[in-house]
């Protein structure tokens, strides 16, 4: 069974308590259907919203069974924000599989991968309100603040690796710090992600405002057939 709840203009679906839905064997989708239901309530709620008892209507099964899974709720934030960091990583690393096949440009398959991580639909919606929740909360909580500087280093580390790809296929001037680069680059994109947020945008209008920024480092032709 299923309804829908608006967060932030955008209508997502919720799943509801359903007797019929069959139960889910295998422990890892257990835990991630917990840590969607809790990620759902949180985006719409905040922190302070969130129960064992809430999720577990959200997710259609008992709290007994959330708590098999899950010690307490510090170690249920722990897993819903490693999730919403892990598909988003995903989502970019599709985006370099799929460019890098094409033979694109570095600075494309770049700015194709950071469109990917602004909330342009309801999935990516959800996943910025958790991580920025969660990223609050994280200045005062040790185990969030260890994955919120683990995908922190991530993303600083792909888009640095980038650059230095650019300056290998001739895209960025070999002069460019490869680190300071990608700081500017994020920088923007997490500025952007804020205004998409709470102004709207669509995604022509978001690559409108990345395009310039990743042209600034990425300001050679470079050889899209050399990848």
């Amino acid at each position: 069974m299923a309804s829908s709840r608006r967060i932030g203009g955008v209508t997502v679906a919720v799943r509801l308590y359903d007797s019929r839905v069959p139960r889910v064997a295998d422990p890892d989708q257990r835990r991630a259907q917990i840590a969607r239901a809790f990620q759902r309530l949180l985006a719409a709620e905040g922190v302070a919203g969130v129960s064992f008892s809430r999720v577990a209507a959200e997710a259609g099964i008992s709290v007994g069974l959330i708590q098999h899974y899950f010690a307490g709720k510090d170690e249920l934030l722990h897993f819903a924000y490693d999730d919403a960091v892990r598909r988003m990583s995903e989502r970019v690393r599709k985006r370099v599989r799929e460019g890098s096949a094409a033979g694109l440009q570095v600075a494309q398959v770049l700015l194709d991968s950071l469109v990917e991580l602004l909330p342009l639909d309801d999935e990516r919606e959800v996943e910025y309100r958790v991580r920025q929740a969660l990223s609050a909360q994280a200045l005062h909580h040790p185990g969030l603040a260890d994955v919120a500087r683990r995908a922190g280093g991530d993303l600083l580390g792909y888009v640095t690796l980038a650059v230095e790809n650019g300056k290998k296929r001739g895209e960025v001037d070999s002069g460019v710090d490869a680190v300071l680069a990608a700081r500017m680059i994020l920088a923007t994109l997490q500025g952007l992600a804020d205004q998409v947020a709470f102004s709207g945008a669509d995604a022509f209008s978001a690559r409108d405002v990345l395009r310039p920024v990743v042209a600034t480092v990425f300001s050679g032709r470079g050889d899209a057939h050399d990848r």
